[in-house]
């Protein structure tokens, strides 16, 4: 009896690959075309959420959204939220949410979908930050940070509701951290002045700069 569950195999070792590079002489892939994972990068209140739909909506080849705040919220009973105290509890779940995204991702890319994962890593933490999505996705994950300035992840927080909303003064310091990413290498697009849309068609042309030119992370 064929197998009807559609479940894929992954490939030995899993991660997804280093897009390849084209010579010199052709033309960069089109990044609206290709399969691809990406790591979208920023504060609570930079718009990663919106800009990941949207960018994952939009697309002409299918492609996933995967929100590592969603995926720790399917803990109900026994939910370990940071805002109440950051504690041994509340980091296993970001460590556990990060391992099944990570899990989700190389499944879709298995099967030919793309997918951007979006997160508040911080550069001073390399090691549980892009080091473990390095590990949990692969070496071709294409990180980018998202960076509009203080006063707009400020207002952006403010409309916020429940447990993703936080006080003024944590949204200062996490993007305070953030400010860590200018000289790091990685794309930064400070989307201050933008909308969703064009935030995201800025997101295409950065990752066709990094397709062609892989960011050393």
């Amino acid at each position: 009896m064929p197998d009807t569950t559609g479940h894929v195999p992954l490939p030995p070792g899993g991660p997804v690959a280093v897009p390849s590079v084209p010579p010199a002489t052709a033309a960069a892939p089109d990044p609206t075309t290709t399969t691809l994972a990406v790591l979208l990068i920023g504060p609570a209140g930079a718009g990663k959420t919106s800009v990941a739909k949207y960018w994952a909506d939009h697309r002409r080849v299918p492609t996933a959204h995967i929100s590592l705040d969603d995926v720790r919220e399917w803990v109900r009973s026994g939910f370990a939220d940071p805002q109440t105290g950051w504690n041994e509890h509340s980091e296993a779940q970001y460590r556990l949410a990060r391992r099944t995204c990570g899990f989700s991702a190389r499944n879709f890319l298995a099967n030919g979908i793309s997918c951007i994962l979006d997160d508040a890593v911080f550069p001073d933490r390399p090691v549980v930050g892009l080091g473990g999505w390095k590990r949990h996705v692969g070496p071709g994950l294409l990180p980018v940070v998202l960076l509009p300035g203080l006063d707009i992840v400020l207002e952006r927080n403010a409309e916020r509701s429940g447990n993703r909303r936080l006080t003024d003064e944590e949204v200062a310091r996490i993007h305070g951290r953030m400010a860590g990413w200018y000289g790091s290498g990685l794309p930064i697009i400070d989307n201050s002045q933008l909308d969703v849309p064009e935030t995201a068609h800025l997101l295409d042309e950065v990752l066709s700069r990094s397709i062609a030119s892989p960011p050393a992370w």
